[in-house]
């Protein structure tokens, strides 16, 4: 991504206004990160530092799952997705919100077997240390991935707004930016999480809405005149509201394949993230869990809208060919329409107001969705792997809390330092993979183990463990990784499998290795503590309390 967009490139914005863009900047975000370390827990309590004391109420919980449903990445990359792509962006974004009607069918199941993390719902069908070790390893590798994406994003977007270029100042913003959040997830944990999230949530919605009807105003009010300009301005009209943009550079068959594979990531993968199952568990039951969820589609549904809105106009005011060439990506494409609409280089008040307002929502997006991600990893870290691996849960609760701040601490530091490293790369890969690997271990394994009272340890292990091999082993060997101009490594040429999706063989073969595991693996449940599966027709389902 080319920190040289419009927004903030230098000699973009005239003197006085980039300095006032950074003073609005920094009075609305440093007062929020204040607000969010001092929002943490009174006392060193598991279940206010994991879950936030489980009282979140159906409206400021869907709020909170809206925050956590929309990083950075998501909302720059679908905007810049409808910008350059047309039709296929459209779905891509029409995607994300089907993925919340897959987390509704699992919400109840899902928060009644929750426990602070996916550890404790598998341990409900596979006790033994082999189930915990098995599910953090998936969830770190799912986690560090998609922080290190959004931490190198961050670095360029700060950059931006600062009005700096070159490796070296991206390098630093992403030092400092990291260093913010880990402080932020160290002192707040959930309840900081909240309050950081419901906050970027309310900004983000303002800024969207703002967006939009900025550029509806700009023409007339018209959709259809708006949708027009953006087929003329994407050099591609005849086929912008077609299907097959995206992978128009593949073969037909070749790129039929990758679209219904991208469709199947983001509806499934999404879903299943970590620090997307976790939040459920701030809920104080089922019942609220699910009606988070149902307020969360209309909220996730509103803000696709506006992006498709933003999306078009980009296309129409800037161009998908200066997109593409300002960020291969698309990324820039809101950072680069919102200083069109602020009058580029005689931005007045009005205009410095909107970029400030955007440049804050798009930072605070990358510092909430870091901020809940490094919380689904530490816990992974401190409760699945020390509290009940090596301690046997014998250890305190302020013991336990203390290790999950510090392996909140290491796991910024890891994600900070590879951020750091792979500066310049297209990490775009990063991304699909760690979907890829959600959809591809934790789906079958959540399903399987909500629904199937035949699921056994051997199973899951098979489960967790066969898909991350599967997912990963395909990933590297795809198109995105190495042998196009595109590619993480386009030097190498190991990209002996055509796709650049692996779901399509690595879902079936999640699911596979935990039938066969579960039918061979000799490991049948053999005591009370497996719960029967989840049927939706009862109304007296046991709410198992966290593993203690």
């Amino acid at each position: 991504m080319s920190p040289r967009i419009l927004l903030a490139a230098p000699g973009a914005l005239d003197s006085d206004t980039q300095a006032f863009v950074l003073l609005g900047f920094l009075t609305l975000v440093v007062p929020i990160l204040f607000v969010c370390v001092l929002s943490g827990p009174d006392r060193d309590r598991v279940n206010d530092f994991y879950t936030a004391g489980r009282r979140l109420k159906p409206l400021r919980g869907a709020l909170v799952l809206t925050g956590v449903y929309l990083p950075a990445a998501a909302v720059l990359g679908t905007t810049g997705s409808v910008a350059v792509f047309g039709y296929d962006g459209l779905f891509m974004a029409l995607c994300t919100v089907l993925s919340l009607g897959v987390l509704l069918l699992l919400a109840r199941p899902l928060r009644e077997r929750a426990g602070y993390t996916l550890g404790d719902t598998f341990a409900l069908r596979a006790p033994g240390p082999g189930a915990r070790i098995a599910t953090a390893v998936v969830t770190l590798s799912v986690c560090v991935p998609v922080l290190v994406v959004q931490l190198s994003g961050a670095g360029v977007t700060t950059t931006a707004l600062l009005g700096m270029s070159g490796p070296g100042a991206e390098k630093t913003a992403i030092v400092m930016i990291g260093a913010l959040v880990v402080c932020a997830t160290v002192f707040g944990g959930m309840r900081g999480t909240v309050v950081i999230q419901v906050i970027k949530t309310v900004v983000l919605l303002g800024a969207a809405l703002t967006v939009a009807a900025v550029l509806l105003h700009r023409f007339h009010w018209s959709a259809d005149a708006l949708i027009d300009a953006a087929g003329q301005g994407s050099g591609r009209p005849a086929g912008y509201m077609r299907p097959g943009l995206r992978y128009a550079g593949s073969g037909e068959l070749e790129g039929t394949l990758d679209f219904i594979g991208l469709m199947i990531t983001i509806v499934l993968g999404v879903a299943c993230l970590p620090h997307v199952a976790m939040q459920l568990s701030t809920a104080p039951d089922a019942a609220t869990a699910r009606r988070t969820v149902r307020h969360t589609i209309g909220i996730v549904a509103s803000f696709c809208l506006t992006t498709a809105l933003m999306g078009f106009a980009a296309a129409a005011l800037i161009g998908a060919p200066a997109i593409m060439a300002a960020d291969p990506g698309a990324n820039t494409a809101l950072l680069l329409l919102t200083g069109d609409l602020a009058g580029g280089t005689s931005t007045h008040a009005n205009g410095a107001l909107l970029v400030v307002l955007v440049s804050s929502a798009v930072f605070l997006t990358t510092l909430a969705a870091v901020a809940s991600i490094t919380l689904a990893a530490a816990g992974a870290i401190a409760h699945d792997l020390y509290t009940k691996v090596l301690r046997h849960g014998r250890t305190t609760e302020g013991r336990e809390v203390a290790a999950a701040r510090l392996a909140s601490a290491g796991v910024g530091i890891l994600s900070i330092s590879l951020a750091v490293r792979v500066q310049g790369w297209n990490v775009v890969f990063l991304t699909a993979m760690a979907l890829a690997v959600a959809a591809s271990c934790l789906l079958p394994a959540l399903v399987y183990s909500l629904f199937w009272s035949g699921y056994t340890r051997a199973g899951l292990l098979w489960t967790l463990y066969g898909g991350l091999a599967c997912t990963v082993g395909l990933q590297i060997c795809s198109p995105v990784f190495s042998g196009t101009p595109l590619a993480l490594f386009p030097d190498l040429h190991i990209d002996w499998f055509p796709l650049e999706t692996v779901v399509l063989v690595s879902i079936p073969v999640g699911f596979l290795f935990g039938r066969l595991g579960s039918v061979v693996g000799g490991q049948g449940p053999t005591t009370a503590a497996h719960p029967k599966p989840y049927d939706p027709r009862r109304t007296d389902a046991v709410r198992h309390q966290p593993l203690e």
